[in-house]
């Protein structure tokens, strides 16, 4: 007998159009009966579109000839925020919007380079209030990190580093869920560990880095998942961090 309320799994996989005919009727009709779910899945879906707008280079339509990406950057961010407020009673609502299937399946992606996502989900989140949860406590969040990826290690304390936590988002993938922790130093200064299951355009990867902008992507695979450590491009502290990240996940 199919279950009936479906599982944070399977919520991803309707969004990412995963689940077969009969489940995915069910979950529709299941989400009919609970509009906050829909809601939360709605901004999945609303979050995706957005983000694979961005990594694929386009950018939806502004008044005038041009498109000012910062402009619709900081738009983004408005939505997501008015999303965020009318939508704060869900607690872990685990996205208000997560990415459901924001990684576009076509061509395009195959030349995308190394933890592309991962940029762009600190660009437009890191600096953002949309985060599934608030945590300045380590452990709190290394719980949240651990109660949603079973196979990933000790999330390690960065206070030496001058970094504290700050929350937690979680977002998915074609593969599944997918994560970005933030943290942030006494001047305000953020960085985000991003974490995600290998999928069909981004595979495992050996240990890198690469310069994007003004952001520093250093990136591995260890165990179940690839990571990325995001920071400032100028940021000499990336470098411990990245090792301390590196042995403990």
């Amino acid at each position: 007998m199919t279950r009936l309320i479906p599982s944070e799994e399977e919520l991803h996989a309707y969004v990412d159009d995963r689940l077969d005919p009969v489940r995915r009727a069910e979950v529709q009709a299941w989400l009919a009966n609970h509009p906050k779910a829909a809601q939360r899945v709605e901004g999945w879906r609303a979050d995706a579109r957005q983000l694979r707008t961005s990594l694929a280079g386009l950018a939806q339509p502004l008044a005038g000839p041009r498109v000012d990406r910062d402009q619709l950057r900081q738009q983004a961010r408005h939505r997501l925020k008015r999303r965020w407020a009318s939508a704060a009673a869900i607690v872990l609502a685990l996205g208000v919007g997560g990415l459901g299937g924001w990684q576009a399946r076509d061509a395009s992606f195959a030349d995308a380079k190394p933890m592309a996502d991962a940029v762009q989900a600190h660009r437009l989140f890191a600096d953002s209030q949309a985060l599934d949860i608030q945590a300045r406590d380590p452990d709190q969040l290394r719980t949240w990190l651990q109660a949603h990826f079973h196979q990933v290690g000790q999330l390690p304390d960065l206070a030496g580093y001058g970094f504290a936590p700050v929350g937690a988002r979680l977002l998915s993938n074609e593969q599944g869920p997918a994560a970005l922790v933030v943290f942030q130093d006494g001047a305000g200064r953020r960085i985000s560990l991003f974490l995600r299951s290998p999928g069909e355009h981004f595979r495992r990867m050996p240990q890198g880095q690469r310069i994007d902008g003004q952001l520093q992507a250093r990136y591995w695979s260890h165990g179940a998942y690839n990571f990325a450590l995001v920071s400032a491009a100028d940021d000499g502290r990336g470098v411990g961090i990245g090792e301390a990240l590196r042995t403990t996940l």
